[in-house]
């Protein structure tokens, strides 16, 4: 197969701007790879689990905390976690803004995010319904830990 190129248009996700770089349509969908251009600084999404696909973070800057139960993972930059499937988990960014590439395996978190990009409005219900639909569960609202 040959190699895949991408120039990818940048997308509001929650607080952050990304880039969907590769995901279900490339390479038989084994893996997932959004750029998060710029993660403000304090931002935390929702405690949430993946119950189709491995989530990692790897942080190119800034500074990320990245927390599972009974553990909490400060990222920076050059430095990785892995979230397994079915793990509870959210993540801060530190006080500067941030950025890092998010991997999923296989592909699935990338259809989250461009499906999250093209809502009009982002409500906890509306998020909670379009995470439903690609096998992601939202735990609890921003803040919460596992």
């Amino acid at each position: 197969m040959p190699a895949t190129t991408t120039s990818a248009p940048e997308v509001q996700f929650l607080a952050s701007r990304a880039r969907v770089l590769t995901g279900a349509q490339e390479g038989d969908g084994r893996l997932g790879l959004v750029d998060m251009l710029e993660m403000p600084p304090g931002d935390m999404p929702p405690l949430h689990v993946h119950r189709a696909e491995d989530e990692g973070f790897y942080v190119l800057s800034g500074q990320v905390t990245v927390f599972h139960p009974g553990e909490e993972v400060v990222l920076g930059p050059g430095e990785f976690a892995l979230t397994p499937k079915d793990t509870p988990h959210t993540y801060r960014v530190g006080d500067a803004p941030a950025r890092a590439l998010v991997f999923s395996t296989p592909a699935g978190f990338d259809r989250f995010v461009a499906a999250v990009a093209a809502l009009d409005v982002v409500t906890p219900e509306r998020l909670t319904a379009v995470a439903a639909d690609h096998d992601i569960e939202i735990l609890g609202p921003p803040g919460m830990l596992p």
